[in-house]
Parts: structure tokens; sequence; C-alpha cells
């Protein structure tokens, strides 16, 4: 039991020297890493595994789609003669792949954000994996744009797909409520 105690103390002062170089070595980089860290489901040890393993230098990928593509959360496209056959994703970045759907995990069990809006909205049609993948690519993109423009993180809000389109979400409201029953007539709002 001594010798366990012993090994358990060992890793917990080597987690502690590792900790601390990985602060020493990302301290140059804080600027963005503290930006990263703002968007939702993404803690400061993910900004630190985007920053390490993307950079700061945003030139080497022409766009944040190269980059997703790059990082294995872009959605395959393999469609010949007009017929569509996989949509899987490429193996990419494994240990940035992680840690994006990690973060798109944590970010679909936020409240009224955005990337929370989107997971509902993708799941039902699509599968949670999919949707995961789909935040996962998200929060990439919006990591490239904070990093690339020098940015601080907006969250659009988790009603921003139904302002985008409101008669979309009307009529689809509206079919909702005549299958429970109810005959539905609109009358615009006064101001």
């Amino acid at each position: 039991m001594t010798e366990l105690l012993c090994e358990i103390d060992n890793l917990d002062e080597a987690i502690t020297r590792f900790d601390e170089q990985i602060q020493e070595y990302s301290r140059p980089f804080e600027e963005a890493i503290q930006r990263l860290d703002t968007i939702p489901g993404v803690a400061r040890e993910t900004a630190e595994i985007i920053v390490a393993e993307i950079g700061i230098d945003m030139s080497r990928f022409p766009s944040a789609d190269h980059l997703a593509a790059w990082a294995g959360v872009a959605p395959g496209n393999d469609e010949s003669a007009g017929k569509r056959r996989s949509g899987k994703t490429r193996p990419g970045n494994k240990p940035l792949r992680s840690a994006l759907t990690q973060a798109a995990h944590a970010a679909a069990h936020t409240k009224k954000t955005y990337l929370a809006a989107q997971y509902r909205r993708l799941a039902g049609r699509r599968g949670k994996k999919k949707a995961i993948i789909a935040v996962a690519h998200s929060i990439l993109v919006i990591a490239y744009h904070l990093i690339d423009r020098h940015e601080n993180y907006h969250d659009l809000g988790a009603d921003y797909f139904d302002k985008r389109r409101p008669e979309t979400t009307a009529k689809h409201l509206i079919k909702r409520l005549e299958a429970l029953g109810y005959t539905v007539a609109l009358q615009p709002q006064t101001a």
C-alpha cells in the first residue's frame, strides 16, 4: 500500500511539472488561448490543444474550410454522376479532432447558445454523431476566424436559426399545431 501511495505522489508531481511546462510554452500564445476559451464548450485545455496543433499563423490555410478538412471535421463529398455515395470525414489530425469533438459535446449541452441550437437542429434530422461533427466543424471555423482576425467571440444566440428565416419557422410551427388538431390563423402583430 505504501508503494502505491508513493507511486501516486510521484505521478502527481510529474503532472504538476508537465502543467508548468505547458503554461511556460503557451505563454507567447496567451492572447489566442484566452480568445478561444470564450467559445462555448472550449475550456483552456482545449484552447491550448487547438493552438498547439494549428498555431496562430492562419496564412498556412487558404480558408477555414481547408483547415477543417485538414483537421478531419469537414463533411466528405463523394458524388459522381449525380449520385451521393459517402459523406464520411477524413481521418485528419487525431489530437485536434478528439479535442474538438469533446468541445462539441460540451457545447451541445450549454444553454441558450448558437452551438447548442445547431446541435439540436441537426441531431433530430441527421443523428447525434453527425451533429457533433458539425458542431466541432463550427468550433474550428470560429477558432480560425478568432485567431486570424484577432477578434473576440460573439455568440449569435439560440434563436439565430429562427430569426434567419422567420416565415419558415412560422410555417413549421403551424404544421405542428395542425398535426395536434388545432386550426391556426395568423394575424400580423400591430406596433
